[in-house]
């Protein structure tokens, strides 16, 4: 007897589940997509930044297209998507973390910004433009181009999330 009431229970909540993620706009990867958008366009980040690094934009983009297409259902497409996200890097800046007594860094911070523009098609009272940061810190001993790729690859995670949160997730 105790044992049926688990499965009945158990098979509830599953039932539960299967109906609260089929008629709301809430999936279980965090995402508020309404149900009647189903395309997304993500365009080319260009590079405005005065330092430049050639495979960012790429790097920035391709990142943020594999979140989308691993934590949503959205269809991608190469124009008029129902969401649709435009970005440009602005800042890429190297600046001191860390002052030793000496007045010399003892840390240095690969700061990168991203401004974006997302447009939502159906639901344009979801639009938003906004700029987001990530910084990592490295070890003044060490240059600058024997940590970029490491760095950077951090920082493109970072700011894949925060965009990617602030756009369908809503957080």
């Amino acid at each position: 007897m105790r044992d049926f009431r688990h499965i009945i229970m158990a098979s509830a909540l599953a039932l539960a589940a299967i109906f609260a993620g089929g008629c709301g706009i809430y999936s279980f990867s965090g995402t508020s997509i309404q149900p009647d958008v189903e395309t997304i366009t993500i365009n080319y980040f260009e590079y405005k930044a005065e330092k430049v690094n050639p495979s960012l934009s790429n790097q920035i983009t391709e990142d943020l297209r594999t979140q989308f297409r691993k934590m949503t259902r959205l269809e991608q497409v190469d124009m008029d998507g129902d969401l649709e996200i435009e970005g440009s890097i602005t800042g890429y800046d190297v600046s001191a973390a860390a002052i030793t007594a000496d007045e010399v860094a003892a840390r240095n911070k690969l700061t990168v910004t991203v401004k974006i523009s997302f447009t939502n098609r159906k639901y344009p009272e979801d639009d938003l433009e906004q700029s987001f940061s990530a910084y990592e810190e490295y070890d003044s001993t060490q240059s600058l181009d024997s940590v970029q790729d490491a760095l950077c690859a951090e920082i493109v995670k970072k700011l894949v999330e925060d965009i990617f949160n602030a756009t369908v997730a809503q957080w």
